[in-house]
C-alpha cells in the first residue's frame, strides 16, 4: 500500500513537470524570437525579401511568366526543394515530389501560393509556422527557423 502511494505520488510530480514545460511555451514570443532572428539572418545575407502578415518571409527568385494560383487545401503540388536551418545545413531535398498543400507545415501552405507554377520560391519559415517546440526528427531542432528554396512545378 505505501509502495503504490510512493508510485502515485512521483507519477503525480513527474505529470507536473512535464506538463510546465510544455505550458512554458509561448507561441507569440517564440514568434518575435523568430523573427529577430530572420530579419538578421537577410540583412546579414543582402537578402531582399518580403514580410507575409502571418510571420513568414519570403523571396521570389524566379517569377513564372504564365500560371495560375488557384490554390486550395486539396491542391496537389509538385514541387523541387531544398531545406536547410540558417547556419546552412540542409536537412531535407526532393525532386520533382508531390504533396497535398493541406498536409504540409503551414509556412508551405502560405508561401507556395506567392509563387506561379514555373516559378522559384525562397521561404524564410518561423518555427511557429513548421514544427513549433517541436522536433520532427534529426536534423530540425525544436523552435528551428527553417529556409527553404522551392521550384514549383505544378498545381493541380
Amino acid at each position: 500500500m505505501l509502495k503504490t502511494r510512493f508510485l502515485l505520488g512521483l507519477f503525480l510530480i513527474v505529470g507536473a513537470f512535464a506538463s510546465c514545460k510544455k505550458d512554458s511555451y509561448n507561441a507569440e514570443e517564440q514568434a518575435k524570437k523568430d523573427d529577430v532572428l530572420i530579419a538578421d539572418f537577410i540583412a546579414k545575407n543582402s537578402i531582399v525579401a518580403v514580410k507575409h502578415s502571418s510571420g513568414l518571409y519570403y523571396q521570389t527568385l524566379t517569377p513564372a511568366a504564365n500560371g495560375e494560383n488557384n490554390f486550395s487545401g486539396s491542391t496537389n503540388v509538385t514541387v523541387t526543394y531544398e531545406g536547410k536551418l540558417l547556419d546552412g545545413t540542409s536537412f531535407d531535398k526532393g525532386t520533382n515530389v508531390s504533396f497535398p498543400l493541406g498536409n504540409l507545415i503551414q509556412g508551405w501552405q502560405i508561401g507556395i501560393p506567392l509563387v506561379k507554377r514555373g516559378g522559384r520560391i525562397r521561404l524564410f519559415v518561423p518555427s511557429t509556422l513548421a514544427y513549433g517546440n517541436s522536433s520532427p526528427g534529426a536534423g530540425i531542432p525544436e523552435n528551428a527557423v527553417l529556409d527553404f528554396t522551392i521550384d514549383l512545378i505544378s498545381a493541380q
